[in-house]
């Protein structure tokens, strides 16, 4: 095993419009040492056919296909248990990212967990000048009232932090793992700089903002067992951090 190799962690379903260009996202990357191990959650389209054609010109990149369809839950965590990794990094199948500073901000700050700005493209790619800022560390308490941390963003140093993988839930699953990982005392560290490009897609989970802030509510509860004063007060938080982010 590498010990500075980065697993890229990326579940696929019906994305045969911008796999292709995710992938080339990676690619083009200043930093090499690297592989992307993308899980198709039994998609319809040409997904697959894709994800193998560019498989067999770049051995780096992996395809697992799940006999049925799970979520981006286990597909996540099923990257996860197959990756090589020291570092591991989220990318969905529509995201794109610019080229890579991240590892050398870990390496030179020794830390476990960072993220960092990202940039809102359309739907057909073109970039827009809303850009997501991040703060400069956030801990456990100051997560449980906001929506910062982007997945596309994060990378993770799995030889500090141990076991890593998300609870099979059908949203929020990403910031539910931030979560357990800031609760132990560590802090997630930001880069203010936009490194990632996060595509609106209408009609996506994330999209549908009520049904986001009802498995918020429910992550509070559920899985985080917050009383419900305490609940309610990061809810007001969470609510009015992602106004701000939104608009």
């Amino acid at each position: 095993m590498d010990r500075d190799l980065i697993s890229i962690i990326t579940p696929a379903y019906n994305c045969s419009l911008y796999i292709l260009d995710t992938i080339k996202s990676v690619q083009s990357q200043t930093y090499q040492n690297w592989e992307m191990i993308i899980v198709d959650d039994c998609s319809k389209d040409s997904t697959v056919e894709i994800i193998k054609n560019e498989a067999e010109k770049d051995k780096r990149i992996k395809l697992i296909e799940l006999s049925k369809n799970s979520g981006a839950a286990i597909a996540r965590n099923t990257a996860i248990q197959n990756a090589k990794r020291k570092y591991i990094a989220f990318l969905d199948s529509d995201d794109l990212w610019y080229p890579e500073k991240q590892v050398a901000f870990m390496q030179e700050n020794d830390i476990a967990f960072s993220f960092t700005s990202y940039r809102i493209i359309n739907e057909d790619g073109t970039e827009t000048d809303k850009i997501i800022n991040v703060p400069k560390e956030i801990d456990y308490k100051g997560l449980l009232k906001n929506t910062i941390i982007g997945c596309l963003t994060v990378m993770l140093d799995v030889s500090k932090l141990c076991l890593v993988q998300m609870p099979n839930i059908r949203t929020r699953q990403d910031t539910a793992l931030w979560l357990s990982i800031l609760k132990k005392g560590y802090k997630a560290y930001g880069i203010q700089e936009p490194l990632s490009k996060y595509r609106k897609v209408k009609g996506s989970i994330s999209s549908n903002k009520l049904k986001m802030a009802k498995q918020n509510w429910r992550m509070y509860r559920d899985l985080e067992k917050l009383n419900v004063i305490y609940a309610s007060w990061c809810f007001v938080n969470y609510a009015w951090n992602a106004l701000k982010k939104n608009f």
